[in-house]
């Protein structure tokens, strides 16, 4: 405060931090609530059928999804799929 900054209460520091993670990983493009589903399962080590049952959602439209989420992260394999996800805190590591 006496070098002219301002406080902020660590609940909100936290959640501006992962605000600004997660603008800065996903880049131009954010990512939908449903491709968030989606890479969550994924992470968790679900199948696409499982996926497809879970969602209520065809195994084809799984697919669709996981293909953008790949397309908008550029990340080429469901490892790096479960890592970004690791990373920026949808599922614990």
């Amino acid at each position: 405060m006496r070098r002219g900054g301002i406080y902020v209460s660590p609940e909100l520091s936290g959640a501006v931090l992962r605000t600004i993670r997660g603008a800065r990983s996903v880049g131009r493009e954010p990512i939908t609530q449903r491709e968030r589903e989606v890479l969550e399962l994924v992470a968790q080590g679900r199948t696409t059928k499982q996926i497809a049952a879970l969602l209520r959602i065809s195994a084809k439209t799984v697919g669709f999804h996981r293909g953008r989420l790949m397309k908008k992260l550029d990340i080429h394999d469901t490892a790096g799929l479960v890592r970004y996800a690791i990373r920026q805190g949808l599922v614990p590591p």
